[in-house]
């Protein structure tokens, strides 16, 4: 069964870390691009981080920029958002995204809430 989840989002006050993890099961996780969106109550989605498949090169959109660090635990199957220096502005929540253009395949989590107030 094909599945990702989520996991590890939380309340932190502003200038905290969090570390999400998105784990695969029922597909070669390896093979497929991995993204974190994120979406906020009245705001569209946001694409956060992404990390190619293979050969492993990452892109992040400006607003998490120096701050926010994706990468993968292939041994775990598992795709992690190391986030620091957490603002408000980051609540949301987030998803992961597993996409294969090749495959034509295409899975997204349930997401996991990230609350950052003091």
């Amino acid at each position: 069964q094909v599945q990702l989840v989520e996991s590890g989002g939380g309340l932190v006050q502003p200038g905290g870390s969090l570390r999400l993890s998105c784990a695969a099961s029922g597909f070669t996780f390896t093979l497929y691009d991995v993204s974190w969106y994120r979406q906020a109550p009245g705001k569209e989605r946001e694409l956060v981080a992404t990390v190619t498949a293979l050969g492993g090169g990452t892109s992040y959109a400006d607003s998490v920029t120096d701050r926010f660090t994706i990468f993968r635990d292939s041994a775990k199957n598992t795709v992690h958002l190391q986030m620091n220096s957490l603002r408000p502005e980051d609540t949301a929540v987030y998803c992961c995204r597993a996409q294969s253009k090749i495959l034509r395949l295409d899975y997204w989590g349930q997401g996991t809430q990230v609350t950052v107030s003091s």
